[in-house]
């Protein structure tokens, strides 16, 4: 089982409409509304991958019971643990060029609810193959916190991808998580080094016993003390983008679940990703160009071993 931790889940809200116009009325042409927030978007897409996975999240509030539904609707296994703020919104507002990102901070979690959490994870560890600490913490929450959910599965041998960004994933590199995955931003902004092979170098330097770097439409990159890999989609894939990460993390659980190799890992991830920009909502992937991609795709060895 892959155990995915959310620390600020949401119910995402998606607006589609043909061009967003800003400072003017906007007529949207669909709505969608759906639980979200990184850790449950791997666990969808790991669960439409019929792999066994479960979703750990603090919930709260109304939204919090509308998230709770449309899980329970989705028949995405999941545990919730009840706090007493309001769960956030996000608002993706999806054209066709580019989508636009509205994010709430998220409720304030008291240290007591987050130790809940924390003693729920602790209690799956010994089902778990791979644990996954996805997504922004919640006012309240120290930024240490993420890397406190990556020591209690190293502790019982279990593997650990973190996807953080800013002072959660320097705080995580400290404590040697087997993955982490920024994207380009998250990246230079960690490091200061605009090359992606050179930051990624410097995360290892850090304490990240592998770095995936998600590129965007350039791919992926990985880089290991073993070696250095890229694979690029196919060319032309374009979509909404916002699941895409979280569909790289989940290829990402499931090879290391498996233990297959990082060039193999690559190729996956890159294709599964490819896919999710294709599918209209954060969490879903086309599973025919799943296919098309995974059959085509090969990563590059870019260093020596």
């Amino acid at each position: 089982m892959i155990v995915t931790v959310t620390p600020n889940p949401a119910l995402d809200v998606t607006y589609r409409l043909p061009a967003l116009r800003p400072h003017a009325a906007n007529r949207v042409a669909h709505v969608a509304a759906q639980a979200g927030g990184k850790g449950v978007n791997v666990s969808r897409v790991l669960h439409a991958l019929g792999r066994p996975t479960l979703a750990v999240l603090p919930l709260g509030g109304e939204t919090g019971r509308a998230v709770r539904r449309d899980l329970e609707e989705a028949g995405v296994p999941h545990e919730a643990v009840s706090i007493e703020g309001e769960t956030r919104r996000t608002v993706a507002v999806v054209d066709d060029v580019d989508t636009t990102m509205l994010n709430e901070a998220g409720p304030h979690v008291e240290e007591q609810e987050w130790a809940a959490l924390r003693a729920r994870v602790l209690q799956l560890l010994p089902a778990a193959r791979v644990l996954v600490v996805s997504g922004s913490l919640p006012p309240g929450v120290p930024a240490q916190a993420g890397a406190g959910l990556v020591e209690l599965a190293h502790a019982r041998g279990v593997p650990v991808i973190l996807d953080a960004d800013g002072p959660a994933l320097v705080a995580g590199l400290a404590v040697r998580p087997t993955a982490v995955k920024p994207n380009a931003a998250e990246l230079a902004a960690a490091t200061g080094i605009d090359d992606p092979a050179a930051a990624a170098a410097a995360l290892l330097e850090a304490g990240a016993q592998a770095v995936v770097a998600s590129l965007g439409p350039d791919g992926l990159l990985v880089r290991t003390p073993e070696g250095c890999w890229r694979a690029r989609p196919p060319g032309g894939v374009a979509g909404n983008p916002t699941g895409a990460g979280d569909a790289v993390v989940a290829a990402l659980a499931t090879g290391l679940a498996e233990r297959a190799p990082w060039p193999l890992i690559a190729a996956d991830a890159t294709a599964l990703s490819a896919a999710a920009v294709l599918a209209p909502r954060a969490g879903a992937f086309d599973a025919d160009a799943y296919r098309r991609f995974a059959a085509a795709i090969r990563a590059e060895r870019l260093t020596p071993a």
